[in-house]
């Protein structure tokens, strides 16, 4: 933090390249990180990011920089950029300067803290590793995630990630105590709108605050706006001892508005043309997210890969921070299995046989081998039909289709797009259904009436309400794609 004794002199703008602008100062330079206004009323908030010599600094606006020019006088504030925190907070949506954003008036009784933090010493982290339940079975079973560790949602753009992230909000609020802070960055003004109309009519607000960084608002703004949310998480975790998850939507704009900084900087462009220093801008914020003695930041992010290249910078600086890793895929949600989580692509280090138990360990090693097999198979069965595999590989067929239906499930959010009532499945029936599946105990049940239920019992029902009268499955075909049943949804 900036000490709040340093007094720069007054200084002037004396050059601007869009976001970019240089100051000249008299007297005592401002710091780092500082903040210094400017403009007409000084409304234009611009971030000191390097001092250029003894007279000049140059930072990057985090506001419009229409109106201002050469010679306009610069104020500096004496202090860094803030967020509010507080049990004020709670329900409301802001802005990276801590404004409100939703119509409700300012927010009142609130501390005002710097954004720019060290994460917490490695002495006051926990090392106990502890399973997050969300409810969803695919992710509990297979890519177990980690209390107070970091997830990716990696995809490309229109698999589900800003679904999949809502559907754990509702969760997470639903079931547990803690607090939920949604930070969207780079988002489009029309998906926060349907965020908060969403949170609010499933009446999970109250413990929830929302942060964006617009798409429309210059980089400085996208750039700092997950650091304003990780203060406040930090403040839940540390100060009111809580659970705290974190979704961020989406990471890969973070990145983005970097580069966008660095270019306008005069930096030497890396590879494909990243910032140089994407590592240690990544890192500053990731090493925050922790779990300490006090409470956990369990972080769910979003992670767009540009043109579904897993090679990409971006994906990869994000791999190395994360404890596990959901790999969306658009072929699943081409095929109508949602959540799109590829299990053969997606993996965890929650999911070893000492953190989630034998049984459990044991029948995800057999799941994967199932599915892993069957992706092998698809190509013969696409060449030569299913009628030339073996009786045994049938059987594996068999099973492996219906493990697939089985781990599509119906969201709270999805609901009214749906019509299907959502179901959170506790990670104990999901082992239980898989168990039975693998048994064969519903060889003779159509694969749809697998399809879009919660737990295992469900689909003795729907196969008496939508198959009665239909004996055995429907036939399979080469790409795996859900079979309609009596005109059924697909």
């Amino acid at each position: 933090m900036i000490d709040q004794t340093t007094t720069a002199s007054p200084g002037k703008v004396t050059s601007i390249r869009g976001s970019v602008i240089d100051m000249q100062f008299e007297g005592v330079l401002p710091p780092i990180h500082s903040m210094v206004m400017t403009g007409r009323e000084f409304k234009a908030q611009v971030e000191v990011l390097t001092q250029l010599d003894r007279r000049h600094v140059r930072g990057i606006a985090l506001t419009p920089t229409e109106g201002i020019s050469r010679g306009m006088a610069v104020k500096f504030t004496g202090s860094t950029l803030m967020a509010p925190v507080g049990a004020a907070i709670l329900s409301r949506m802001f802005d990276v300067f801590g404004n409100t954003i939703d119509r409700k008036g300012p927010v009142s009784g609130v501390e005002w803290r710097p954004v720019h933090q060290l994460p917490p010493p490695l002495t006051s982290r926990t090392t106990s590793a502890e399973v997050f339940n969300t409810g969803i079975k695919m992710i509990d079973l297979l890519v177990p995630l980690e209390r107070g560790g970091k997830a990716g949602l990696f995809g490309g753009a229109g698999v589900g990630k800003t679904v999949l992230l809502t559907e754990m909000i509702h969760n997470m609020v639903s079931t547990q105590s803690g607090v939920s802070i949604f930070c969207g960055i780079g988002e489009r003004c029309r998906e926060g709108e349907e965020l908060y109309r969403d949170m609010s009519l499933a009446g999970v607000l109250d413990n929830m605050v929302m942060v964006f960084g617009q798409m429309n608002e210059p980089p400085g703004s996208r750039f700092r706006v997950g650091y304003a949310a990780l203060t406040m998480a930090e403040y839940f975790r540390d100060d009111e001892h809580r659970d705290v998850l974190l979704l961020v939507d989406n990471i890969f704009r973070f990145i983005q508005a970097g580069s966008e900084i660095s270019g306008m900087m005069g930096q030497m462009p890396s590879r494909l043309g990243y910032q140089p220093t994407i590592g240690t801008e990544l890192s500053s914020l990731e090493e925050r997210i922790a779990s300490t003695g006090t409470g956990a930041i369990t972080s769910i992010q979003a992670v767009y890969v540009p043109a579904d290249d897993f090679t990409d910078p971006a994906a990869v600086h994000t791999f190395s921070h994360l404890s596990a890793s959901l790999v969306l895929s658009r072929k699943r949600a081409g095929e109508g299995f949602y959540p799109a989580v590829d299990p053969l692509s997606s993996g965890s280090k929650m999911a070893g046989e000492s953190v989630v138990g034998q049984r459990h360990y044991k029948l995800a090693r057999e799941v994967r081998r199932v599915l892993a097999q069957y992706d092998e198979l698809k190509d013969i069965i696409a060449m030569l039909g299913l009628e030339q595999l073996s009786t045994e590989d049938r059987r594996l067929v068999g099973r492996a289709r219906r493990l697939e239906r089985f781990f599509t499930q119906p969201f709270f959010t999805t609901e009214k797009f749906s019509g299907i009532p959502g179901k959170l499945v506790p990670v104990e029936e999901t082992i239980d259904g898989c168990e039975r599946i693998l048994r064969d105990e519903f060889e003779s049940y159509p694969e749809q009436a697998l399809y879009m239920i919660g737990s295992i019992g469900e689909a003795r029902e729907k196969t008496k309400v939508e198959f009665s009268g239909e004996q055995g499955a429907p036939a399979a075909t080469a790409s795996g794609k859900p079979v309609a049943a009596s005109g059924g949804n697909p």
